[in-house]
């Protein structure tokens, strides 16, 4: 007995010993995942950044910078781009005229004008008339003319292909540039730079009358969106600025760029009294406003002379293009598709706000430590606490970290990644919790586990009863089915704090599976604020089709009530649809050994799916079909139509019950079952004479509005075919 107790004893340590190095490893595991960074984990730490810009995007305040569009009217009005440079010119000098402080190109000027009468000349035998247009004025002079009377900044493109209009640069050689850049801090600032070989510059001509040169680079992730934009550059030994700094730099009348730098590379970006923190590689988070972009005028307007009046005083001014052919089009952090020109613009009017996104520098160590702590301790609590007690705890801390991050962005703007560490706290509470099940709970009931996979009380009543049913198996029964969904729930939620939307959600399915469970109806399953209702299975119930439609009408008559009273606090709850259809299906138990699937099988499932759909066009909320409306009494309807669902050759009878839960505004009964007689007979005039006196008395019923607009459309009948599911 002892030689067993000591053994037992060893047994129980070893254990503990091996779950404890297995959290160790887990968090380790953790760790080295963190620190690699993979391409996963980057897509879900930025999309947190993201949905955190959806749900409090920036404020979007009047400021001094304004986009100039060259859209794509204005290329039908000036001709497709490249513009000449009398155009050019022109908008220059009506910009300069409505007060722009600085006007900034995002465009590329790196060829000489193809319009310039000299590069015509070489095209003509004649030699007076070649040498007439060599000699005419050369519009890039003319352009190079009214730059230097102006404050421009030009667009400069670094990349690492050489092309015939790319420039190198061999020599940290800043003497002839109107900018300088000086580096501070204890870190090598440009080893977190990526070196471009070569750029793209403007004609030398322009260059040299340009106040400034910046680049037009994007910093995109892997995924294309826009969420940075690169402050500062390297092309060779050489530091550029981006197009938003030189912007900026040239609008405060600056000529240094003070680069500051720590261990952990580029910490924040001085020009002149503005200070921008950015990333290790110079790069400044944008944090888009509800909007999306900064306010644009089209260029065909500017041209035109048709500026207000100090519309554009005092403003910096970026042209850009929103033209699709011009292949500058890019996404933001929003979702939204925006013109690249508007990452600049939003930058610059951070910096004039200055209103930032900021990963701060110590994000990283905080991120570490919490990724550690939390692993370790979500995991050995796991390890010696029962489940319910590790999974409050790990939901407690899950919880905190969520709000942590949340308010960091919301107050501070704050980037803080909460993905990695809640990650490794699931990882650590899965494995150890399934090493403390596997310790401690081997032994479990197999009806226990059987049950836990069914929710309906009716189905759960019967396996008790019937254990045998407990199979992979399926069997013909005629049923009644209760399709219901929400309208517009996808646009509440975009439009609602998510977990506001969940409580009200949770309230809502309360409700209605009360309902279901009152008819003794069987939960088929749930999709989000939508559900399957089965009846007749697994006990059959002969009057499957009145408990049916009896469970819809209840249904609508709460789902009603329950919009009411959410819409009157201010919030967009939709009407609940609601089909009902009936039919014989296959039903049973479907999937594999670990997991059983309850449900029905066949095309009545579907059509009852379908008729829920329908409501939309109907305009109804409960559309029945005729099979539900032959095995009911007590419930008056009224005709609906022949309904020709999309993909089926046969037309199905389908009805509207009169007892539902807003009945106002609906036609007399009598009155409009003689005028469906009538159209059902193949007397469409008389019938749409009828309709007609029908809208007059009861201009919102929807079901006189569709059928009077089908008479007047030229139909001759009740057939409605759908075209959509």
């Amino acid at each position: 007995m002892l030689e067993h107790s000591r053994r037992l004893w060893l047994s129980r340590q070893t254990t503990g010993i091996a779950a404890l190095v297995l959290v160790l490893c887990v968090t380790v595991s953790a760790l080295v995942l963190w620190l690699q960074d993979p391409t996963v984990l980057q897509g879900l730490r930025l999309a947190q950044f993201d949905q955190f810009q959806r749900w409090h995007p920036g404020r979007d305040t009047p400021s001094a910078v304004q986009v100039v569009d060259i859209d794509e009217a204005s290329l039908k009005a000036y001709g497709q781009w490249p513009w000449p440079r009398d155009h050019l010119a022109n908008l220059v000098e009506q910009l300069n005229a409505a007060g722009a402080a600085v006007i900034v190109f995002d465009v590329l000027l790196a060829e000489p004008d193809r319009t310039a009468p000299k590069a015509a000349a070489g095209l003509w035998q004649d030699s007076r008339t070649s040498a007439l247009l060599q000699a005419s004025p050369d519009p890039d002079k003319h352009l190079a003319g009214v730059l230097a009377s102006s404050r421009v900044v030009l667009g400069s493109f670094l990349s690492n292909q050489i092309t015939a209009a790319a420039s190198t640069v061999n020599a940290a050689d800043d003497s002839g540039k109107p900018y300088r850049v000086i580096v501070s801090g204890t870190g090598a600032a440009a080893s977190w730079f990526g070196e471009f070989k070569t750029a793209i510059r403007p004609l030398p001509l322009l260059a040299a009358s340009a106040q400034g040169e910046g680049a037009i680079n994007m910093a995109s992730d892997r995924d294309a969106v826009v969420r940075r934009v690169p402050l500062m550059l390297r092309q060779g030994a050489q530091w550029v600025p981006g197009l938003s700094a030189e912007a900026m730099r040239v609008f405060l009348r600056q000529r240094n760029y003070v680069l500051r730098s720590g261990p952990a590379g580029v910490q924040d970006l001085r020009i002149g009294s503005v200070s921008v923190p950015t990333n290790a590689s110079a790069e400044m988070w944008l944090h888009y406003g509800a909007a999306g972009t900064v306010r644009s005028i089209p260029a065909a307007q500017v041209l035109a002379g048709k500026l207000a009046s100090q519309q554009l005083q005092g403003a910096i001014v970026l042209v850009g293009t929103s033209a699709v052919g011009l292949f500058d089009l890019r996404f933001n952090a929003l979702g939204q598709l925006m013109p690249g020109v508007q990452s600049h613009a939003l930058a610059l009017e951070q910096m004039l706000s200055g209103q930032y996104l900021e990963r701060p520098a110590w994000s990283l160590g905080a991120e570490v430590l919490v990724l550690l702590l939390g692993s370790l301790v979500v995991g050995l609590a796991a390890l010696a606490s029962p489940f319910w007690v590790s999974a409050l705890l790990t939901l407690s801390l899950l919880s905190a970290l969520a709000a942590g991050v949340w308010y960091a962005f919301a107050l501070g703007h704050w980037l803080l990644d909460g993905i990695n560490p809640a990650l490794a706290m699931l990882l650590s509470f899965s494995l150890a919790s399934g090493v403390h099940h596997w310790v401690s709970e081997r032994q479990r009931s197999w009806v226990r586990d059987a049950f836990s996979r069914y929710v309906s009380p009716n189905r759960v009543a019967h396996l008790m009863a019937h254990p045998e049913q407990l199979q992979l198996s399926g069997k013909r029964q005629a049923c009644g089915f209760v399709f219901t969904d929400v309208a517009g729930f996808t646009s509440l939620l975009e439009s609602c704090d998510p977990a506001q939307v969940v409580t009200l959600l949770n309230d809502y399915l309360e409700g209605m599976l009360e309902i279901v469970f009152r008819h003794d109806g069987t939960l088929e399953r749930i999709m989000g604020d939508a559900f399957a209702v089965l009846f007749s299975a697994p006990v059959v119930q002969s009057d499957y089709r009145q408990r049916a439609l009896d469970c819809a009408l209840e249904m609508d008559a709460f789902a009603w009530a329950y919009a009411q009273r959410i819409q009157a606090t201010g919030i967009a709850w939709g009407h609940t649809r609601i089909g009902v259809h009936c039919g014989e299906v296959i039903v049973g138990n479907f999937g594999g050994k670990a997991m059983f699937d309850y449900r029905a099988l066949g095309d009545p499932i579907n059509t009852a799916a379908r008729l829920e759909s329908v409501n939309k066009y109907l305009g109804t909320r409960v559309c029945v079909s005729q099979a539900i409306v032959e095995g009911c009494s007590g419930v008056p309807v009224r005709v609906v139509g022949r309904l020709l669902l999309q993909g089926k050759t046969l037309a199905l009878e389908t009805y509207e019950p009169l007892i539902t839960a807003d009945p106002a505004g609906r036609a007399a009964a009598a009155e409009y079952d003689q005028a469906m007689r009538l159209l059902r007979s193949g007397q469409a005039r008389a019938a749409l004479t009828q309709f007609e006196a029908l809208a007059q008395r009861a201009p919102t019923d929807p079901l006189v509005k569709l059928h009077l607009q089908r008479l007047r459309a030229g139909a001759q009948d009740d057939l409605i075919v759908m075209s959509t599911k």
